[in-house]
């Protein structure tokens, strides 16, 4: 038994900062589950989300105190990312499922702390040719817009809509940057994680809904040409999102990746988006039948959600019981 420990310990000091993804990917499906009316699960879904982040809060903080070298090499990297948006969409979550203003307003003053301290280094290091993690910066980003909109919503604060339309312009300018390095080929070689050049664009369409939600439902926050910007700009987004889906799944039909790799929950993060953006853009802008395709979508991440989970557990199994035999 105190082998399996070890090994246990061996194996969770050894993930990769793109773990992440895993509690982007859990606290999506729980937000557009509780979109489409299912409220059970999407608290089950979101218990699973908080626990996974406070595991890999402990962590990030363990590795700090302890192995600062590695810290700030991982730091680096684009993956490190996955810290701030993993908390936005817990922050998310939490708000909309009544969980607690107090502790969704919490969850964004962390995020923002962690964007202002990780997307400098991040942004330096980035290079020619990258995987899709580069596009964490505007999820990042436009992750702080929406849990901002969010909560401007449910507190009906004038300045943290005005605060979160900053972030989501900025969001939009990093993606820009980031799609001028991304490397195409990554759509037929990719591990899993170049699906966030769509769900970037997917989490943008989100946070402009968000946005346009907001202003109904507060105090004045922009003009009607100003609105009406953002309604245009948000469909923008959205018809883009679905064409990237449309684009990749082709391309995982064509170039099969059946073997689970860690940055597959960075392919079931965009899909959820996908079916999160939809649904909320049915609402905020009034398009009834788009509900029914978030809904298909919804289920499609659901699955895929399953199908990575599996993938995980037998590859955390062999992975402890290979270091055991050690």
């Amino acid at each position: 038994m105190s082998g399996t420990s070890c090994a246990l310990r061996v194996w969770w000091a050894q993930r990769p900062p793109a773990a992440g993804a895993a509690v982007m990917a859990t606290g999506i499906v729980s937000v557009g589950l509780h979109l489409a009316g299912f409220e059970l699960l999407s608290r089950i879904a979101l218990a699973l989300t908080g626990a996974a982040w406070l595991g890999l809060a402990a962590d990030f903080v363990l590795r700090l105190l302890r192995e600062r070298d590695r810290w700030l090499a991982e730091a680096r990297s684009p993956a490190a990312l996955t810290a701030v948006a993993a908390t936005t969409v817990l922050g998310t979550g939490v708000s909309l499922l009544g969980g607690g203003q107090r502790l969704a307003e919490a969850l964004l003053a962390l995020a923002v702390v962690l964007w202002l301290g990780l997307v400098l280094p991040v942004v330096r290091h980035w290079g020619r040719r990258m995987p899709g993690a580069v596009f964490l910066g505007c999820v990042a980003t436009e992750g702080i817009a929406e849990l901002g909109a969010v909560l401007a919503a449910a507190t009906g604060v004038a300045w943290l809509a005005h605060t979160a339309l900053v972030f989501f312009w900025l969001g939009l300018v990093f993606y820009l940057s980031a799609l001028r390095r991304f490397d195409p080929r990554q759509t037929a070689t990719g591990a899993g994680d170049h699906w966030i050049l769509g769900g970037a664009l997917a989490i943008s369409a989100v946070a402009g809904s968000r946005l346009i939600s907001a202003a109904r439902s507060g105090p004045y926050l922009w003009s009607n040409d100003g609105e009406g910007v953002l309604r245009a700009v948000t469909v923008t987004l959205l018809v883009l999102a679905s064409a990237c889906y449309c684009v990749l799944a082709v391309a995982e039909l064509r170039w099969r990746r059946p073997h689970y790799d860690v940055r597959r929950w960075a392919t079931v993060f965009p899909l959820g988006m996908t079916a999160v953006a939809a649904l909320s853009v049915a609402t905020s802008i009034g398009v009834p039948w788009l509900r029914g395709v978030g809904l298909v979508l919804l289920w499609i991440s659901v699955a895929a959600w399953c199908a990575v989970l599996a993938g995980a557990a037998r590859s955390a199994r062999e992975n402890i019981r290979s270091t055991a035999r050690r």
